[in-house]
């Protein structure tokens, strides 16, 4: 009888009644598992749950090892998996991860994997696998990233005045691996109060139409977020810029151009373009104008009086400047309002109530039936439908009458030359009045006038251009008579047929320059030099400009004219235009400048239109002269002496220093500002000597000039008992020459003491010298016979005494014989020479004076170092004054 048991697919057949015999069974059955699984595993774990469950099924099982599970096989070396076994008799297991994973470096996993039975033993012998199975793993995403944008700054524009449906897109990213986390679900402006808005994709628009002219620029900051709402770290910055509408114009160019005195020339638009808007020019004219509507303004004209740019500008002598700078001699201007600042002393400006005589000794005697008047003026329209007559310059009787001998005045926009003429030269009718009708006289912008006179014929010239007058009236000569005349400016005297002498027909306006002058009108070349400036505009190599571009520039350099076809060449000779000041001390401040721009396009007239420009010019501050007067403070002379003349000012010395402010380097290495004064050469204008207490006593004190002594210089000088004025531009060294030869002459000296002071002046006062004194001791005969015998004496004649302090020294008694003697013959000599001065300057001689100035070592001895009193019997104490001057 045989008993059957299986256990673990091994079947043992007993046979109890006979041998027991052992059969070892194979393990017949293969494990068994699904032919797929899917899984899903989170990031940053090692769990994977698996659909369905890992469980292997074995058909030997209950057989122990055949029927049991011992293991599942994971094929793939990049697999980070592994399956473990939970229960071999159920055959369940686990797959997990061998370590970390990460979405954003692989999101989906597969591989192959076996389930294999323990085999027929405890050692695995014999053991079957299953089939192979494929795993397909998901990586689960965590939410580990912020959104970053791709730039930290965006720049867009608009248009002004448009609304737009997007301008830009910001676009941010996230490095997350999921579309949960990775997508940019939200984006958002952060700025407040903008006219801006976002979308969800990061297109941005402008919510109203901007203006550039209002904001020209808008800077936002904008933020994102991703699908599970985490926020960028870091804000990105949009730039949203206007442009204007296109309008046709000037661009790239400045409307502030500053300019350092002595620099020469400066590029005004050196980045100037013009835009036209996509349209095709056939012809281009640019005009660029410089600011002259100032008489002088910037020019040399308003630093230096007419009279002296006639003579600059070559004109002949004789002209008489009727409203000069307020001076000591020149001071009938000193009541009359200028137009504002040291600069504009010249430019007066006359409101209807101001006028001024002009002094008899000023009036020029000979005009006849030639002579010329010049002027600057400024005028607008009178107020109220009749306006008077507006005098500028008026001619009448002092006493008496009221006769008008020649006059200029505007009159209802008008302007007027009045001129009658003497019994004594016709007695028929003659032309008496000229009337000119020019929109300059009232454009209330300054003007050049020239009124030419050579009778009967009488000439206006504006700016340097020709008018005849359009209406000429006749009328009688005026009946000759002894009244005397007033010359007047700013008004008309009437001196007779009143009660009380007035002035009439007050001017309202400005004049600057008013001169008048004997003979006819000068070359058109001196026309042009009294109105050009030395500041002006020019064109850099204007042969680079080629023959396309054509230019014209005007006599006084304040306008230029630029035509041509080509856009880019216009552009290119625009920029060629430069400023330039050749004047030492420029007056500082604005120059205004005015472009105008005419274009054609090709069939049409006028294709577009350029808006006219305006900029300024600022010159800055030039470095001030100091000008200094140096020589002897005090003079000493016998009254006797000043019969002959007395050179005043005969060791005089006159400079000029600027202050130039430099940088050395210190040991420390550190630049250090140093300032240093520098010599410089430049002009004067005027010299006034001021007589200091009373007035000159006429007749018998004067200060004297020989007019040879102004030979070849551009100097003129005017004498009166309150001091002398020298005047007129020229050098330092041509007015140190002419002063040293002034001579102070006293017929019958009563004062013991004359002081006299004497200051210069550059560009009409703007730098004024410091003031020099001198003060002049007269002795008089009394008192030389007082002294005659004194031992300390004062010599006869003048000594010059410098505030130096003299060395005491003690002096031997005995004088040698050979020293002795030479003195002697050096008395004897100088006797001589005195005795022929007496001869020379005897009564019947003293009207040459002025024409033969007598040698400076015969007429006085104010510059010599010797001093000696002429006394024979005083030997020692001539030896005693030459040791004190140290002479050999």
């Amino acid at each position: 009888e045989f008993d059957l048991f299986i256990l673990n697919g091994l079947l043992l057949e007993v046979n109890q009644r006979s041998h027991l015999s052992l059969f070892v069974l194979v393990n017949k059955h293969k494990p068994w598992i699904e032919s797929s699984y899917h899984g899903i595993i989170t990031e940053n774990t090692d769990a994977v749950l698996l659909d369905p469950p890992l469980v292997a099924l074995d058909k030997d099982a209950p057989v122990p090892y055949a029927g049991e599970i011992c293991g599942f096989h994971v094929q793939g070396l990049s697999a980070p998996f592994e399956a473990v076994v939970l229960n071999r008799t159920s055959g369940e297991g686990r797959l997990r991860a061998r370590g970390p994973i990460d979405c954003e470096r692989q999101r989906e996993f597969t591989f192959i994997i076996q389930a294999h039975d323990c085999g027929t033993g405890p050692k695995g012998h014999a053991k079957k696998r299953s089939h192979k199975a494929v795993v397909h793993v998901q990586v689960g995403d965590v939410n580990e990233f912020s959104p970053v944008f791709g730039q930290l700054e965006y720049h867009g524009s608009v248009t002004e005045g448009k609304v737009y449906d997007s301008i830009l897109q910001v676009q941010a990213s996230d490095q997350d691996c999921s579309p949960q986390y990775s997508q940019i679900c939200n984006y958002q402006i952060t700025s407040q109060d903008t006219a801006f808005a976002i979308d969800r994709n990061g297109n941005i628009r402008n919510t109203e139409s901007l203006s550039f002219d209002k904001k020209s620029h808008y800077k936002i900051r904008v933020t994102a977020f991703d699908c599970g709402q985490k926020r960028a770290t870091q804000d990105t910055v949009v730039h949203i810029h206007v442009k204007p509408i296109c309008k046709p114009g000037w661009q790239g160019w400045s409307k502030l151009v500053d300019y350092e005195p002595g620099m020469g020339g400066k590029l005004l638009f050196p980045k100037m373009h013009l835009e036209t808007c996509a349209g095709s020019v056939s012809w281009i004219r640019t005009t660029v104008e410089l600011e002259t509507s100032g008489a002088g303004r910037g020019c040399d004209r308003q630093s230096y009086s007419e009279r002296s740019l006639q003579k600059l500008c070559g004109a002949s002598s004789g002209s008489t400047d009727l409203l000069p700078a307020p001076s000591g001699v020149f001071n009938w201007t000193a009541t009359l309002v200028t137009d504002g600042g040291r600069d504009s002393d010249l430019t007066y400006r006359f409101d209807g109530r101001q006028a001024a005589k002009i002094p008899d000794w000023v009036v020029p005697q000979n005009l006849t039936h030639q002579f010329t008047i010049t002027t600057w003026m400024k005028h607008g329209p009178s107020p109220g439908q009749r306006a008077e007559k507006e005098t500028l310059l008026c001619n009448s009787d002092k006493t008496e009458m009221n006769r008008h001998h020649y006059s200029l005045y505007v009159h209802n926009c008008r302007l007027v030359f009045l001129l009658r003429t003497d019994y004594t030269q016709t007695d028929s009718f003659r032309p008496a009045e000229f009337h000119w009708k020019l929109e300059q006289i009232c454009d209330k912008e300054w003007h050049y006038y020239i009124i030419s006179v050579d009778f009967p014929v009488v000439t206006l010239y504006v700016d340097g251009v020709t008018f005849d007058p359009y209406l000429v009236t006749d009328d009688w000569p005026i009946h000759s008579s002894q009244i005397d005349v007033q010359l007047t400016v700013g008004a008309c005297w009437q001196g007779g047929e009143v009660s009380k002498a007035k002035f009439t027909q007050y001017f309202r306006g400005s004049l600057s320059g008013l001169t008048i002058r004997p003979g006819k009108i000068e070359s058109q070349k001196i026309i042009s030099c009294l109105q050009s400036c030395k500041e002006g505009l020019d064109i850099t190599s204007p042969e680079s400009l080629g023959q396309r571009i054509k230019f014209h520039l005007n006599p006084a350099q304040s306008l230029v004219v630029m035509e041509g076809e080509d856009l880019e060449q216009m552009n290119a000779a625009l920029r060629k235009v430069t400023y330039i000041n050749s004047r030492q001390f420029p007056t500082k401040g604005a120059r205004h400048l005015w472009i105008s721009t005419a274009v054609q396009c090709f069939g049409e007239d006028v294709c577009i239109s350029v808006p006219d420009i305006e900029a300024v010019v600022m010159v800055m501050q030039p470095s001030e002269p100091r000008i200094t007067i140096t020589g002897a403070e005090h003079l000493t002379v016998p009254a006797s002496d000043l019969a002959l003349g007395l050179s005043l000012f005969r060791d005089l010395h006159i400079i000029s220093t600027v202050i130039k402010k430099t940088l050395l380097m210190k040991t420390t290495h550190k630049e250090s500002p140093q300032t240093q004064h520098r010599e410089i050469t430049h002009n004067l204008d005027y010299c006034d000597i001021m007589v200091l207490g009373e007035e000159l006593r006429a007749g018998l004190e004067s200060l004297e000039l020989h007019h040879s002594a102004l030979s070849g210089k551009h100097l003129e000088y005017a004498n009166s008992s309150t001091g002398m004025s020298i005047y007129g531009v020229d050098s330092i060294s041509h007015y140190t020459e002419v002063i040293r030869q002034v001579r102070y002459q006293s017929r019958q000296a009563v004062d013991s003491v004359r002081t006299f002071r004497l200051t210069c002046s550059e560009l009409n006062g703007r730098y004024i010298s410091d003031q020099y004194t001198l003060q002049v001791n007269i002795l008089h005969s009394e008192e030389a016979i007082e002294h005659v015998n004194h031992v300390m004496a004062p010599p006869k004649y003048m000594q010059i005494i410098h505030p130096t302090v003299i060395e005491s020294n003690s002096y031997s008694s005995v004088v040698p014989a050979v020293a002795t003697a030479v003195i002697v013959l050096c008395i004897a000599a100088l006797l001589v020479a005195l005795l022929s001065v007496y001869r020379l300057n005897q009564p019947e001689n003293q009207e040459h004076i002025h024409k033969h100035p007598l040698p400076e070592k015969q007429a006085d001895c104010d510059g010599s170092s010797l001093s000696i009193t002429v006394n024979p019997l005083e030997v020692r104490q001539t030896i005693y004054m030459l040791k004190q001057h140290k002479t050999p």
